[in-house]
């Protein structure tokens, strides 16, 4: 059973989280020379940087809404695996997207019990 911090923490944390991927997305949804600039010295076109914007608001959006929120943790997970894959391969610091996917399974930890119970294999509470 959740107890009155956990539910609050969990809920201030997917505030924190949305407001990083908000921005995060509204940095690629908008095709400008910024954008068009960055995907190009990642090796994306523009269009392709465009639907990982989708793919970030959709998985956020599925990680907010209580009922999806698991499903939403994985895409969310996957999403900073690739994120990590990326900076490795341009040999940039991984500390922030490890730190941003740490932070995700903290909140899902939080949020979701059955998680927790399901992939640590902690003790189920009635």
């Amino acid at each position: 059973m959740k107890t009155k911090w956990q539910t609050r923490i969990g809920w201030g944390l997917t505030a924190a989280l949305s407001l990083m991927f908000i921005w995060s997305a509204s940095t690629k949804l908008p095709i400008t020379a910024a954008s068009t600039e960055l995907s190009t010295s990642l090796g994306i076109t523009p269009e392709d940087f465009v639907l990982i914007g989708i793919v970030e608001i959709v998985s956020l959006l599925l990680f907010i809404i209580p009922r999806t929120g698991i499903l939403g943790t994985l895409l969310l997970a996957a999403y900073l695996g690739g994120a990590i894959a990326t900076h490795l391969e341009h040999n940039e610091s991984i500390v922030f997207p490890c730190l941003v996917q740490a932070v995700v399974w903290i909140t899902a930890f939080l949020r979701f019990p059955e998680l927790y119970q399901r992939l640590l294999g902690a003790p189920r509470t009635t």
